[in-house]
């Protein structure tokens, strides 16, 4: 930067670069004396108050960028002679430099805060070039020949909608161009079919007036046929417009072809700020175009020192990182993006959505696993046969499970700046796009390799969780009280929903009992520890709500989850049924109590008599002849729900053994596990759902039960099968078998696997 200082000859210009130094020393001497003051290193950028560590780590080139605001004011200070001479040199300076690095000879720039503003204007310029009396007679001109603005069905969306706002044109004056469906990319442009529109608008007596190319979609990166387009548009008098990140890669010393033939274009719009980091840098449009006067209407040109001042930010940075660093940081977001593309190529379940590798630095792809080829099930089945419902359902459920898979990426790598997308033909996709986040995020390559390890480690759950979804829905529609749910949009192994007693089966309308139900459903499911996720759904209120069961392993007993499921379920249900009963039961009784208690009161007072009452004279009475009364009062059984007289209690001196209560009703049968398996897994012999603690002994304490319960049903058997006859045991051997029966402890039960056998008996 001092060597390009030293060549400028302005005073002006050389005080303004004394002065910049003398800013960037300051700056330096304070961030390092804040850093030695703290005794650790703060974030740079970082500012006190609200915003104080929310602000990114935007580097030494970012405070040049945001510096050239704060010293643009302080330019426009200058009187105006001085003033012209600056800005005009800084303009130049900046579009000299962008049109070198960029290879777009003899050209001029327009600098922009809106992306898209830079489009308007050359449409502007394109409708007074092609309409000579526009600017005398105005719309009359475009109504006797409507004019054809083409965009690709691929271009970013609502750029149409803005163009027609900004230049006042019908929507009827957009014509959306197909991409191709039958050879080369989805996402490109189908040429034969734009030149037949073209020739069908000409015949109808319009005018096409610009074509909107891409190289680099906003949505996958794809370029199109540029030069083939260029052709077409110099055989009808159209103006051609190209936009796309992967203009970026023209700095490189190697360039595809097609993204090469983009210097030969009318105009372009780069991004330069995302491109290398660049905080609050504006868009440049380069465009080419010989009438001065021309450009002055249409809006590209400005005698206002303000809007010349806009390339300052640019201007500085662009200084200080140099041809070198500008190049480095586009190398460098390109390698990341290649390295991807060869890693994922070798991973499976991946597909990569590549147009070339070489012309597109950014990289879509999705998880895709083929239920045919892996479920021998399916095998019976023809893709082409399936109904369009199923494959619709299939295609959501793939959605689902990448936007999982995104999301999961976007929180373990947050370095990569990956995004999730929605695309027509493909569906959910996942795309990274250095070029757009590596200079900001600082993305390196080590973040690329920890994202295909992340990849990996997720691909397993995705796989078995697809397997295991029809596998769920089967157990689900098996088993009574149990309704599966159909959303292919959650990304899990189903949804299910618990129908009660009083369930309303024809209605859709939210259910507060099954509400009740579904929550300690889930409190209880939650409870168990295991690897699966619950939530309650839907998210709008008015409909019923449902249990959704997330991502499951290979390993996931599906039938042992939809049977605790059920049976939690149900025990719920029976336990809220008998806790409103025994509400009911127990109002009634402190009633029934109340009414009893006040007839003993009455009479005690006739028993007592009327003198009695009245406290001097009673207390006398009581004296002389005490009264022999019996302490008459009641207890409420609630296991019987009946109301019965404390009188047996005072005289005998004990409690009533009364009604032995009913048992509590149970869940599902526990299932017998080993020592560190969580719940819902399959407890297979040298299954990966054992921890690494568990060992031979564990199993063979196993076999010592079950050899064990064995015994027990055989003494169960002789025991029943001798009733009744002569030779029957006496009554203590028979209450000993009652007692295995029962589940009584035995004396050499030091395991607690046997409660686990006995329960399972």
């Amino acid at each position: 930067m001092d060597a390009s200082l030293e060549k400028i000859a302005d005073p002006t210009l050389a005080e303004m670069g004394k002065n910049l130094k003398e800013a960037m020393k300051m700056l330096e001497d304070s961030q390092r004396r804040t850093e030695e003051e703290n005794g650790k290193k703060l974030i740079s950028g970082d500012i006190p108050g609200p915003l104080q560590g929310r602000i990114q780590n935007i580097g030494e080139q970012g405070h040049m960028a945001l510096l050239g605001h704060s010293l643009g004011a302080y330019i426009s200070t200058l009187d105006k002679e001085k003033l012209r001479k600056l800005t005009t040199r800084i303009l130049s300076d900046t579009t000299l430099w962008l049109c070198r690095i960029f290879r777009y000879e003899n050209g001029c720039a327009y600098f922009h805060e809106e992306e898209r503003e830079g489009l308007a204007k050359i449409c502007r310029l394109a409708i007074h070039s092609r309409y000579e009396d526009f600017v005398v007679d105005g719309f009359n001109v475009l109504y006797n020949k409507k004019p054809v603005i083409y965009l690709s069905a691929a271009a970013r969306p609502g750029l149409g909608q803005y163009l027609c706002n900004q230049l006042g044109l019908p929507f009827p004056c957009l014509c959306r161009v197909p991409c191709n469906t039958m050879f080369g990319s989805q996402h490109q442009m189908d040429v034969a079919f734009l030149e037949k529109m073209i020739k069908d608008d000409i015949e109808r007596g319009r005018l096409p007036l610009l074509l909107v190319a891409n190289a680099g979609t906003a949505a996958v990166g794809h370029t199109d046929k540029i030069g083939r387009l260029k052709e077409l548009c110099e055989q009808y008098g159209i103006w051609l417009h190209v936009e796309g990140v992967n203009l970026a890669t023209l700095a490189l010393g190697y360039v595809s072809s097609s993204v090469l033939a983009a210097t030969k274009c009318d105009s372009m719009t780069m991004t330069p700020g995302p491109w290398l980091g660049l905080p609050a840098v504006p868009a440049v449009t380069l465009y080419k175009h010989d009438d001065p006067a021309l450009t002055l209407v249409a809006g590209l040109t400005s005698n206002k020192p303000a809007d010349k001042l806009r390339a300052l930010p640019l201007w500085l940075s662009l200084q200080y990182l140099g041809l070198d660093g500008i190049v480095e940081r586009i190398k460098h977001a390109c390698q990341l993006s290649q390295r991807l593309q060869e890693s994922l190529k070798k991973v499976n379940y991946i597909k990569i959505l590549v147009e070339d590798e070489l012309s597109s630095p950014v990289v879509v792809f999705r998880f895709f696993q083929e239920l045919p080829d892996s479920d021998p099930v399916f095998k019976a089945v023809p893709v082409p046969t399936m109904t369009p419902s199923a494959v619709g359902r299939e295609r959501h459920s793939c959605d689902a499970l990448n936007r999982w898979l995104g999301e999961q990426l976007k929180q373990l790598v947050p370095a990569s700046g990956l995004t999730v997308m929605d695309l027509e033909a493909e569906g959910t996709c996942v795309r990274f796009s250095p070029l757009m986040t590596a200079a900001v995020l600082g993305t390196r390559g080590e973040d690329v390799d920890q994202l295909v390890a992340c990849i990996e480690s997720k691909l397993p759950v995705l796989s078995s969780t697809l397997q295991l979804r029809e596998e769920f829905k089967q157990e689900v529609e098996a088993t009574a009280g149990l309704l599966y749910v159909d959303d292919p949009n959650w990304p899990g192994i189903g949804v299910v929903r618990y129908e009660h007693a009083n369930d309303d089966k024809s209605s859709l309308k939210s259910d507060p009992e099954g509400e009740k139900i579904h929550a300690g459903l889930l409190k209880k499911l939650n409870e168990l520890e295991s690897d699966l996720t619950f939530k309650i759904g839907p998210e709008y209120k008015s409909m019923k709500s449902c249990l959704y069961v997330g991502m499951a392993s290979e390993d996931m007993d599906v039938a042992e989850l939809v049977e605790t499921i059920a049976a939690t379920a149900r025990e719920i249900e029976e336990n809220s049924r008998l806790l409103e009963n025994m509400t009911e039961v127990v109002r009634k009784g402190i009633q029934e109590a109340q009414v009893e208690l006040q007839k003993a009161n009455e009479e005690r007072l006739l028993e007592e008599g009327v003198l009695r009452q009245i406290p001097v004279v009673g207390s006398v009475l009581n004296w002389f002849s005490p009264v022999q009364a019996l302490q008459k009062g009641r207890t409420f059984n609630l296991t019987a729900g009946s109301l019965e007289s404390t009188e047996p209690i005072y005289v005998y001196k004990a409690q009533g053994a009364g009604v032995t209560p009913p048992p509590t009703p149970s869940g599902s049968r526990t299932k017998q596990r080993l020592p560190g398996q969580k719940p819902f897994k399959r407890s297979l012999r040298g299954s990966d759902a054992l921890s690494e603690t568990s060992s031979a002994s564990h199993i063979e304490d196993l076999e010592k039960v079950e050899r064990l319960s064995g015994g027990l049903e055989q003494i169960t058997l002789e025991a029943s099968s001798t009733e009744g006859h002569p030779g029957a045991p006496s009554p203590q051997h028979a209450s000993q078998s009652e007692a295995f029966q029962k589940g009584a402890p035995h004396p050499e039960d030091d395991h607690p696997q046997v409660e686990g056998a006995e329960s399972l008996r």
